[in-house]
């Protein structure tokens, strides 16, 4: 394959090539889990499925690891004002996690580390910084990374040393006020592990690097995760990592925010939607649809009614399908061909906007050859657009969502389908007839039922009113 991706620490596209051929290795910031998860924290994992899968079409055997932040400040005080425990309060939120990766069509993880399962790994890398001279510890069992003892601190961000602040309170000890946190000291009642600098738990970023070098090596191909972590969190896993002398990641790659009246999503602002609450209106693929079409890089602005837009989009496409389905017959995704423009698309730094608009084209001249009677033509383009809706993770007649709770269709949603669609197809040959008056007393006949028709350049598409 010859994809190209937008490299955040050269900040240019470099054709990717693997560490090791004929296989790709992938390590993405997962959640840390203090809550319960909204489309900002979900896009990230969004994308890099698309990045995994689009790589597995390509012929490579791929190992993407996302992790888990199972203790942290922010954890053990939300456990602490619920009077829960904080491994409980933890276990539960990554459920949910893992609960809506799976509703949006996520597939899983080849593996989901915690941090708090790799404190030996943790131990070992800070040895290492200590006796390199890049680490140091303090009387009270802290220790510090030092950034000035690594001269390529800054070379991910771009920043330099003296313009950063880590964000860190200030601590007794701390040598330069630069200095990030390897391994905090334990306070009375928090959780503790033992180590050769007494007992306390892992900083964020040193369990990053940890996990990754564990199930990737010390170097491997691609690091992902979302745009606020460029600085401080992967600035610090990059300059730890190759100051102990690891290669770490060859590819650094970023998503963009999802954002609501031009903020961050954050618990902080309070300006959040949570994937449940989103499930409730749209259904798990109409969502992935709405996440995924932009490009990585791009923010995305939400509003209702660009989620609507999402919606009706992709049911143009489902309706193509289901349209052959009931005409010709289930079009074969084991036969379905990728246009040239939507290969070009993914391989220009997964630009998913260019592959929708490639699948949309081939819709239409679906459409268009059904409604002329070319069978042939019409289950070709069905075909050419499974596969590319597959490469999407995004397959309207595949198992995930042909079947899955609140993701596809349940038996009722099936055969309120399979009758729409059958009446949408004697419609159309109608209209190719000319025939309007029938046309349009079909068209009447659904909006009695409470089944909205709207006809685009793609075909007819159709949705149930409100109430």
């Amino acid at each position: 394959m010859s994809l190209r991706l937008y490299d955040t620490a050269t900040r240019s596209e470099r054709e990717f090539t693997p560490l090791r051929s004929g296989a790709a290795s992938i390590y993405v910031c997962g959640a840390t889990v203090q809550g319960l998860p909204h489309i900002g924290h979900v896009r990230s994992g969004l994308n890099y499925d698309v990045l995994r899968r689009w790589l597995t079409r390509g012929g490579l055997d791929v190992t993407l690891v996302r992790n888990v932040t199972d203790i942290d400040d922010k954890i053990l005080t939300k456990a602490a004002e619920h009077g829960r425990p904080w491994w409980e309060w933890a276990a539960t939120h990554e459920r949910a996690f893992d609960a809506a990766y799976q509703a949006l069509g996520c597939l899983p993880p080849s593996i989901g580390p915690r941090a708090t399962g790799h404190v030996p790994q943790m131990i070992e890398l800070m040895q290492r910084l200590i006796d390199a001279g890049h680490a140091y510890s303090v009387p009270r069992g802290d220790v510090y990374f030092s950034v000035r003892s690594f001269s390529d601190y800054g070379g991910l961000s771009g920043q330099r040393p003296g313009e950063m602040q880590q964000g860190e309170s200030e601590c007794v000890g701390k040598r330069d006020p630069l200095d990030f946190t390897l391994w905090k000291a334990a306070k009375p009642g928090e959780p503790a592990w033992g180590t050769p600098w007494g007992p306390g738990r892992p900083g964020w970023h040193l369990e990053c690097s940890a996990m990754a070098t564990m199930y990737l090596g010390a170097e491997f191909d691609i690091h992902g995760g979302g745009l606020d972590l460029v600085f401080p969190h992967h600035e610090n896993e990059r300059a730890q990592s190759c100051a102990a002398g690891d290669g770490f990641a060859r590819y650094w790659t970023h998503n963009a925010w999802v954002t609501l009246g031009g903020d961050k999503m954050s618990k902080s602002l309070g300006n959040t939607l949570s994937i449940d609450v989103l499930l409730q209106r749209v259904r798990g693929a109409e969502l992935r649809y709405y996440l995924v079409s932009p490009h990585y890089r791009s923010m995305i602005e939400y509003s209702d009614a660009a989620l609507s837009e999402a919606v009706a989009a992709y049911r143009r496409i489902e309706s193509f399908l289901h349209r052959v389905r009931e005409r010709i017959g289930i079009p074969s995704l084991a036969d379905g061909v990728l246009p040239a423009e939507f290969v070009e698309a993914l391989d220009d730094d997964l630009s998913t906007p260019g592959a929708v608009a490639a699948i949309h084209g081939v819709v239409r001249e679906g459409n268009a050859a059904l409604d002329s009677g070319d069978r042939e033509a019409a289950a070709a383009a069905a075909s050419s657009v499974r596969a590319m809706t597959d490469v999407l993770g995004l397959d309207p007649l595949g198992e995930l969502w042909h079947a899955a709770p609140g993701g596809g269709l349940d038996a009722a949603g099936a055969a309120l389908s399979a009758l729409v669609d059958d009446l949408l197809a004697q419609r159309a040959e109608a209209r190719a007839r000319r025939d309007f008056a029938t046309s349009d007393a079909i068209r009447d006949r659904l909006l009695a039922a409470g089944v909205i028709v709207e006809d685009t350049r793609d075909g007819a598409t159709w949705t149930l009113k409100d109430g």
